[in-house]
């Protein structure tokens, strides 16, 4: 049994069913505080110095962030994350949806910590579910505002490369949160990844041996290394007294050593 397994046999029954949804309803909350002005953004966001000095709520706040302050964009990412939350639970169960996001949250906290006065929130931890459900529904065909048509393997494609040019251009703290959030989706993943480099691998080299062979010459005279290459017009033959396939061009078929066999005698016809 694997350690997943016996972790989940006894913590299963602890694992919060519909765990996206009662994400959604903290954040559709806290937009209705803040579009109402009765509270604002930054209130919910993780401020490590403000948690030392009596504000410990923030460690759970910043979760019911809300992705945006547009009406028409939070409705649709809601939607959204609902829909690959949905469905990452359906394939992966309950318990291993639960760990995965437990562990995308406990990275978060942990490098929001090491900059204590940077504001961490939970766009991150957000953008990796999104890149674990197109890696492993990378077919399905996202309608961007139910109009424009992709497949969400492409936009997980251009996250990928915008989270690599912020790991170059970031800020520290932006640097730590990009490697928290996406830490999970390594973790979770890294037997695929290995498996899928793997593969990869060996089909390169599969198709390098026979781009190699394909231009390869297929005769080639013993003696002074002729082929059919360098010579389309010569006719190669096989010497019957060597021993192997021994080939020669017309110059040297009749006038060449006879490759001897172990016992130091030419092979008879």
């Amino acid at each position: 049994m694997s350690f997943l397994k016996k972790l989940e046999r006894f913590l299963g029954r602890f694992a919060i069913h519909h765990l996206a949804l009662y994400l959604i309803i903290g954040q559709a909350g806290a937009f209705a505080l803040i579009y109402s002005g009765k509270r604002a953004m930054g209130d919910f966001a993780l401020l490590p110095y403000l948690v030392r000095e009596g504000q410990p709520w923030r460690l759970v706040t910043f979760l019911f962030m809300p992705p945006s302050d547009s009406i028409i964009w939070v409705g649709f990412s809601w939607y959204l994350f609902y829909l690959m939350g949905n469905a990452l639970e359906g394939h992966w169960g309950t318990f291993r949806f639960n760990l995965f996001l437990l562990v995308g949250y406990l990275l978060t906290v942990g490098a929001a910590l090491l900059h204590p006065y940077v504001v961490a929130t939970d766009v991150f931890l957000a953008g990796s579910v999104f890149l674990a459900f197109a890696h492993l529904f990378p077919d399905f065909e996202l309608a961007i505002f139910f109009i424009l048509p992709v497949k969400i393997k492409w936009l997980a494609l251009v996250t990928w490369v915008w989270y690599g040019y912020q790991m170059v251009v970031g800020a520290p703290a932006e640097r730590l949160a990009i490697l928290a959030a996406t830490g999970n989706f390594f973790l979770f993943f890294s037997q695929d990844l290995w498996l899928t480099a793997r593969m990869h691998s060996r089909k390169m080299q599969t198709q390098a041996e026979r781009f190699a062979q394909a231009g390869a010459a297929r005769h080639r005279c013993r003696v002074c290394g002729k082929t059919e290459l360098t010579d389309p017009d010569l006719d190669f033959r096989y010497c019957s007294k060597c021993t192997g396939a021994e080939c020669y061009c017309p110059e040297h078929i009749s006038q060449h050593e006879h490759v001897l066999t172990d016992d130091g005698e030419a092979r008879k016809p």
